[in-house]
């Protein structure tokens, strides 16, 4: 089976719920980097505070603390900076591109969850494995028949599918 895969414009509602899902992250990003950056300078401080309980000589060195907000700094900037290129980077280029992508996928299983009351689709996509079906569609449609799934181009976060 061949992958069919095309580029289709965002719907006005699609690209309404990528901005708001892209200002609530942004808001929490930006939260994030706050604590860490008073964890940066607090924590130097305390080791200070404590080193100076221990008696030793020099315990607030601006060396020492300047050195530990530069190592602080530099881990969690490179950890936060990991978090926003493999996140929030790509829902913004979602919203600046304003696409989706359509791809045609095979049903593999069919199964309905009881704990839940919900019933599943298991599909041969390389981006989903399985999708959350209505019950009507889940009668309806059988083990290999053809469906599309749509989801935003670049943050792969599934739309639907019909």
């Amino acid at each position: 089976m061949q992958l069919v895969r095309y580029d289709e414009p965002l719907e006005n509602d699609e690209l309404a719920f990528l901005v708001k899902k892209e200002q609530k992250e942004r808001g929490q990003y930006f939260k994030l980097i706050k604590w860490i950056m008073m964890f940066c300078f607090l924590c130097p401080f305390a080791v200070a505070w404590f080193r100076a309980m221990d008696g030793s000589e020099d315990p607030f060195s601006y060396a020492a603390y300047f050195l530990g907000v530069f190592y602080l700094v530099c881990f969690s900037g490179g950890g936060t900076y990991l978090a926003y290129y493999y996140n929030l980077r790509k829902i913004q280029s979602d919203i600046r591109h304003k696409t989706k992508t359509i791809e045609r996928a095979h049903i593999t299983r069919k199964q309905f969850v009881p704990h839940t009351n919900t019933y599943h689709f298991y599909i041969d996509s390389p981006n989903k494995l399985s999708i959350e079906v209505t019950a009507i569609d889940f009668h309806r449609l059988d083990k290999g028949d053809e469906l599309s799934i749509e989801y935003t181009t670049y943050s792969k976060m599934y739309l639907g599918y019909f």
